[in-house]
């Protein structure tokens, strides 16, 4: 792995990530194929065309369907799902905390209940590492605890430091898979997670225990779930610091694009949220003036594209009223459109980012493009 900072703009950081499988620009979206593939029938030449860099895949859903090791047999998730750019796994710890009623944690790991069928899953630092190992991803994520919101003192220190105990034991799993002959990507690389909620004191000491343990990256998990922007915003500002400036920085789960704005100011260079595809699905599409709501019989008649210039397969062929009828006949097409347009919007903002982290006009960049999008359109 090489991690170079091209260029600084404040906290604002322009940087390259070379991987076995390419090299990522950040800061980046990571597009969401929880279960290798972007919901919405989008196609993995789809997300080249879109100018996708990243593509996200979740362990624990692989995990109980269709199966780590029979993605093994197909060479990985590379082979599998016809991608050949950056994959990053989730270590399946999100589940933890949305799988509620359906895991007990235990300091060995967590007892799950698959929510498809209920049978029986155990989960350890050491049988997420060797997931992710089976499925051979470019950047696989430690196993962790995500704290609920809100959580009392005690128990926030707790889980923090549980999940420093099962980073301490993913990161030697890891080192293992990977001095194996048979290991698919021996090149795998590895984020810790900082969590703590919203308890700066606990953010910032986790943020010095990870840091010192020299991994590929860092990542910020138990965020935007449920306290208020502002206060992730803190979160950031106080934390980010005191995590290493000369390795990638990713705040998980988050967002809307007023969100990755104001976290690429703080220092952040890695993002994923599942906005994009989902809202798309449901005819909410993003632009430079606002989202809008597709549904909406004002565009029953609206030749228009979704937004004027824009170079998106939706956008090139096909008008607002279209689409419109399309998603209310309940056709997979519209909602295919609404995501590809949303992705694009997105991956397009990120070069946009960088252009103007490169140009040392990030902060006039985002106060125009925040000012542009609350200003609403027609």
């Amino acid at each position: 792995m090489n991690y170079k900072i091209i260029k600084k703009d404040g906290r604002a950081k322009r940087a390259e990530l070379t991987t076995v499988h390419g090299t990522i620009q950040t800061p980046v979206f990571m597009n969401v194929g929880t279960v290798a593939a972007i919901k919405g029938a989008v196609s993995t030449d789809d997300l080249r065309d879109i100018k996708t860099q990243v593509q996200l895949s979740n362990t624990y859903h692989l995990h109980v369907r269709t199966g780590d090791k029979v993605i093994r047999e197909f060479g990985g998730l590379h082979e599998f799902m016809n991608w050949d750019r950056p994959i990053l796994t989730d270590s399946g710890g999100f589940q933890v905390f949305s799988l509620t009623g359906l895991r007990k944690i235990k300091e060995e790991g967590v007892y799950f209940q698959s929510h498809i069928d209920g049978h029986k899953i155990f989960m350890g630092p050491e049988e997420s590492m060797q997931i992710q190992s089976n499925l051979g991803s470019t950047i696989a994520m430690a196993f962790d605890e995500c704290p609920p919101h809100p959580a009392t003192r005690k128990y926030m220190q707790d889980s923090v430091d549980r999940t420093t105990r099962w980073l301490d034991r993913s990161r030697i799993e890891m080192a293992r898979l990977n001095s194996l002959p048979e290991t698919l990507n021996k090149e795998q690389l590895l984020f810790g997670i900082n969590q703590g909620g919203t308890y700066e004191d606990i953010r910032i000491a986790h943020a010095k225990t990870i840091s010192a343990m020299d991994l590929d990256g860092y990542a910020l998990g138990g965020l935007a779930v449920g306290e208020s922007h502002f206060e992730m915003y803190r979160i950031l500002e106080e934390t980010v610091p005191y995590l290493p400036e000369n390795k990638p920085i990713y705040l998980m789960g988050v967002g809307t694009p007023a969100n990755i704005l104001e976290s690429v100011e703080r220092g952040v260079d890695f993002f994923d949220c599942v906005y994009p595809s989902r809202n798309g699905r449901h005819g909410h599409v993003y632009t430079n003036y606002g989202k809008l709501n597709l549904f909406n019989s004002k565009f029953e008649l609206d030749r228009r594209p979704i937004e004027e210039g824009c170079q998106c397969p939706a956008c090139k062929s096909y008008s607002r009223a279209y689409i419109r009828h399309l998603l209310k006949a309940k056709e997979m097409l519209g909602m295919r459109l609404s995501v590809l347009h949303n992705l694009y919007f997105y991956n397009t903002m990120m070069e946009e980012i960088r252009d103007a982290i490169d140009n040392q006009c990030y902060g006039e960049y985002k106060e125009r493009k925040l000012a542009k999008m609350a200003e609403g359109q027609s």
